[in-house]
């Protein structure tokens, strides 16, 4: 899924009135893509993971490690890098979905893994590098 498919989807019938949040992370992502995919490498290289997770939100989260504070570069969204073992470790993917999830998980060189997190819920969303 991709971050456009999540944007200015009309909820209950109604025509999306109110702009998606989404907007603005796609906005802050073009911003931060480059120190993104940095940290992602240094994640692969360093053998912590084949599978970098980054966690996109505007509150507080107890997950991964905050690498981007919205609050220091003046955006809506913060990120948090973590990864697929630490998702699994902390119950939010659960170990018999790791296979599936790997299979389903984009080359890491070019696209962000990202689990957004929104009042409505979270979901992951691919999204490519600038």
């Amino acid at each position: 899924m991709d971050l456009k498919d999540l944007m200015n989807q009309p909820e209950d019938g109604q025509e999306g009135k109110k702009e998606s949040p989404l907007k603005s992370l796609e906005k802050d992502l073009e911003l931060y893509s480059e120190s993104i995919r940095e940290v992602s490498t240094e994640i692969m290289v360093e053998g912590l993971s084949a599978w970098p997770i980054f966690i996109a939100h505007q509150h507080k989260v107890d997950l991964g490690e905050l690498i981007l504070d919205k609050d220091e570069l003046n955006t809506n969204w913060s990120i948090h890098a973590s990864t697929l073992e630490e998702f699994i470790e902390k119950g939010i993917i659960h170990p018999e979905k790791k296979d599936r999830f790997i299979k389903h998980f984009k080359r890491p060189e070019d696209f962000m893994c990202l689990f957004v997190i929104v009042p409505e819920g979270a979901n992951f969303v691919f999204y490519p590098y600038k």
